[in-house]
């Protein structure tokens, strides 16, 4: 089977944490493992998978990929399009490389699954059935009743391992949704499916001929770029915005009773940590009923989760709390209203401010930088770059650099003047002057960089020549 996994959320419902330009599946939220390697890591040994992703995340998710050493092929989305024009995109890559008659795996990045084994043999039940040309989802097993998710309601037969599927319904109300618990009889639907490439093709066309056709003409001119493919931007950007759910599993499951589409039943500890407090029901509590991660310390405090990032948190005399600390943002919320963090997201982007852009640290191909300090015509940052790499060639209109090395070595090159500085040396780079920077070490390169001029702005880069394809032609 292909393994398609899907990646492009932004998950502002864990906020601060997750960020625009940083989501939740590129985090460690449940191990030491990021969520999409998690992902990845269940599926025990596969010889390649694919990643469909937005393109400003293409290097998280190749370097997630290369940390747990596993073979990738990366496809950019130039703009979120939704999940059926996501899977369209490896379907026809599928079938162009003459494997139309596999089975493509689609799972979520950001999900989390506690039994393992139980996910894997639900997986081995439903490649038959997708073998033999079925749509096959994946039905989570209800532990509570919850208006938050869509469910699927089985059929009366079962189908080797699954059931047929008898309808999708929306989110129900709370009254409804214990009906359905206490029936037996309906799932949560997980946005796990498996079947062939070729028949999704097929069925897309049947339902959303809109959606193939735009894919087929993004696909014509594709581009190899390291581990990426690149689609046709304005293309792709003409397809329509469509979940799979709604642009074939659901018309495909009206249609001939049910016949096309089985559900295999999942019990096997799942949440698409979809809030805080969902993060909180799944972590490790400590006697009183706590998740703390970092530097905590709590005295009489019961059913909080806490989380430091950077410093040390105390708390005294709190119940229900979220309390999330990074390193330019703190959100403090009752675990009842927590499910209202978005309304805090729209206000801070309203606002004009960054904090739901990025983080004080960001990540780079190269490595990453962190912005110790900010003030009127300064900033103050710390940058790693990884060995052997190089950030582009480059020059600024409105701000002057000093860079001091903390550790390591580097090569810098000042208007075509080459140089090395080592530990505790440093190099001044003029307003204008054509610069680049390279780590040509064994370990990582840690220096001091501080920025003096009218404007400090990301976008004062003019760059010449760049490893990383970030040079417009």
């Amino acid at each position: 089977m292909i393994p398609i996994i899907l990646s492009g959320g932004s998950g502002t419902r864990l906020w601060p944490l997750s960020r625009t330009q940083y989501p939740k599946q590129f985090l460690p939220l449940n191990s030491d493992l990021t969520m999409l390697q998690e992902t990845v890591k269940r599926l025990k040994k596969v010889d390649t998978v694919n990643v469909i992703c937005n393109e400003e995340h293409r290097f998280l998710a190749a370097e997630q990929m290369r940390q747990i050493s596993q073979a990738c092929s990366v496809f950019l989305e130039p703009v979120g399009r939704n999940t059926a024009p996501a899977i369209a995109l490896a379907a026809l890559d599928a079938v162009a490389k003459g494997k139309g008659a596999e089975p493509l795996l689609v799972l979520a990045a950001d999900h989390v699954i506690e039994n393992e084994n139980a996910f894997r043999d639900a997986v081995a039940l439903a490649e038959p059935l997708a073998i033999a040309g079925k749509f096959v989802t994946f039905g989570i097993v209800p532990t509570q009743p919850e208006t938050g998710y869509g469910y699927i309601k089985r059929g009366s037969y079962s189908q080797a391992g699954g059931f047929q599927v008898e309808g999708f319904v929306e989110k129900p109300d709370m009254k409804t949704a214990v009906q359905y618990v206490e029936s037996g009889e309906y799932y949560w639907n997980s946005g796990m499916f498996m079947f062939r490439a070729d028949r999704y093709l097929e069925e897309l066309g049947q339902f959303r001929p809109d959606i193939l056709s735009a894919c087929q003409a993004a696909m014509k001119t594709t581009v190899a770029d390291f581990d990426f493919i690149r689609v046709d931007a304005d293309a792709f950007k003409a397809c329509p915005d469509e979940s799979i759910d709604y642009a074939v599993m659901e018309p495909l499951s009206a249609v001939d009773g049910g016949d096309s589409v089985a559900v295999v039943p999942l019990d096997a500890g799942w949440s698409d940590v979809g809030s805080w407090s969902a993060l909180w029901d799944i972590k490790p509590k400590d006697e009183q009923n706590n998740v703390l991660s970092g530097d905590v310390i709590a005295h009489d405090t019961r059913g909080s989760l806490v989380m430091s990032d950077d410093r040390l948190i105390t708390t005294l005399g709190i119940d229900d709390l979220i309390i999330v600390d990074t390193k330019d943002a703190l959100l403090v919320a009752h675990k009842d209203k927590i499910q209202n963090v978005k309304a805090i997201v729209a206000e801070i982007k309203d606002g004009g401010r960054s904090e739901h852009f990025q983080h004080r640290e960001v990540y780079r191909p190269w490595g990453k930088y962190d912005s110790i300090d900010t003030g009127e015509r300064y900033q103050v940052k710390r940058i790693t770059v990884k060995p052997g790499a190089k950030l582009s060639v480059q020059m600024h209109h409105h701000r002057a650099e000093h860079w001091i090395v903390v550790s390591g070595t580097a090569k810098v090159t000042v208007d075509d003047v080459e140089r090395y500085v080592t530990e505790n040396q440093s190099v001044y780079i003029p307003i204008t002057a054509v610069h680049a920077l390279e780590n040509p070490g064994k370990v990582n390169l840690e220096l001091i960089e501080v920025q003096s001029g009218a404007y400090l702005g990301e976008d004062d880069i003019v760059r010449f020549e760049d490893r990383y394809g970030r040079v417009k032609v």
